[in-house]
């Protein structure tokens, strides 16, 4: 997959909230295919390792890694507020998947599946 740099960068004051999203994509064993599907969408997206790839827009900012078998994970961080419009992305991709937000240390506040 060819690097985007069509879409935002995350903003400043989500920089520095750490990891509060997470989830699992099924049935994927490329993580530059799921990284296609969130740069269709207008966000932008580079390489971060050999298989792993850092996708993000304004709100959001997502590592997409492979994971054993054929599954690819997701985590990073994301506006709270926006956690619908995330869900929104991966659902209208047509993607599996399972998605969990997080607040302070570990306290589950929301999840969704498609």
């Amino acid at each position: 997959m060819d690097v985007s740099d069509d879409g935002q960068k995350l903003a400043p004051e989500w920089a520095e909230v750490g990891n509060n999203v997470c989830g699992i994509l099924r049935g994927f064993r490329d993580a530059s295919a799921v990284a296609q599907h969130f740069v269709k969408a207008g966000w932008s997206s580079r390489s971060s390792s050999w298989h792993d790839y850092e996708v993000e827009t304004s709100w959001c900012q997502l590592e997409v890694a492979p994971a054993a078998g054929p599954d690819v994970l997701l985590n990073g961080v994301v506006d709270p507020q926006r956690f619908d419009e995330l869900d929104g992305v991966l659902r209208r991709s047509g993607l599996r998947y399972s998605l969990e937000l997080y607040e302070g240390d570990d306290l589950l506040v929301r999840e969704t599946q498609a």
